[in-house]
């Protein structure tokens, strides 16, 4: 079991995206919130045209006003070369871009085929590249299709082939059905790292049909200590139907503290900015531990045992 963790917020971004739009102001104090909580990566927004993503239409004026924690890594999502150039305009040096594994999702996501947006990928990395920056390639529907179900470890390999030869820094594999069980983790890290072993690999769970946890423990006990997580559960996938919630980092947080394994996130500071996005999105959240009263959760004090 590793003995530390390193998890990636995703609530700002992926979380608020798959809700009904909230104010600029509203976005501002929960990434603040979240910058303290110790927390180390943070993904900020995404820079999409607005009529695609109109939740994420304030992208630069959230990232203009956002209080920038010293030692905390922000990114940005973008979806092609504009967006990249948006994203290095505003600052970023970590830029993440997705392509789905799955042909059908990857053309009700952006209309392309994968092959052509592996194609314009390999031009988005050279230019971030160029500029000074990192390049993450999130590939999404990596343990199953909503419109094509199971897809084969082999076609996200050969995916990950591919970017890594056109230059990616980073690799992602999005859950973003919540398709994914334990069996199917061992069998994509293993296909992937049997090719690619030097690649740094990140692992993105939904929790739609319960399995995140339990998927996350799978990943660990193969040595993965990289990990999505999104605040109070927030987020799901407009392109996958049925798509519910991230993972919420509070879960997390709690099972990997009272397992030993170090996060260097604050629980209690964390529980605190779930219950502000409840309060922003004007809903109540999924995540148990946002549930649970004092009696039946861990205090931060109490589970980070590294100190």
């Amino acid at each position: 079991m590793p003995e530390s963790v390193s998890i990636r917020e995703v609530g700002p971004r992926d979380g608020l995206q798959n809700e009904n739009p909230i104010p600029t102001d509203a976005k501002v104090r929960l990434l603040d919130a979240l910058s303290a909580t110790g927390v180390r990566r943070i993904e900020a927004v995404s820079f999409v045209h607005p009529k695609a993503i109109p939740q994420m239409a304030d992208a630069d004026e959230v990232w203009r006003r956002v209080r920038r924690e010293p030692g905390v890594r922000y990114s940005a999502l973008v979806p092609n070369v504009r967006g990249a150039q948006r994203a290095l305009a505003a600052g970023f040096t970590e830029i993440e871009v997705v392509v789905s594994a799955s042909d059908t999702h990857n053309r009700r996501n952006v209309n392309r085929s994968t092959a052509e947006s592996l194609d314009a990928i390999a031009e988005l990395i050279a230019l971030l590249h160029r500029a000074g920056a990192h390049a993450e390639v999130i590939v999404a529907t990596s343990f199953g299709c909503p419109y094509e179900g199971d897809v084969d470890p082999r076609r996200v390999a050969d995916i990950v082939d591919r970017v890594v030869a056109d230059g990616a820094d980073r690799v992602a594999f999005g859950d973003t059905t919540g398709m994914a069980t334990p069996r199917r983790v061992r069998e994509l890290v293993t296909e992937v790292r049997d090719r690619q072993a030097a690649i740094p690999v990140l692992l993105h769970f939904h929790n739609t049909r319960g399995t995140a946890l339990a998927n996350l423990l799978a990943a660990l006990e193969l040595g993965v200590t990289e990990f999505d997580a999104s605040v109070g559960g927030l987020g799901g996938c407009p392109y996958a139907p049925g798509a519910s919630g991230n993972v919420a980092t509070e879960e997390v947080v709690h099972m990997l503290h009272d397992m030993g394994v170090r996060t260097g996130i604050d629980l209690d500071a964390l529980l605190a900015a779930a219950a502000l996005a409840e309060d922003l999105v004007g809903r109540r959240l999924p995540s148990g531990v946002l549930r649970a009263g004092p009696r039946s959760r861990l205090t931060a004090a109490g589970a980070d045992r590294s100190g």
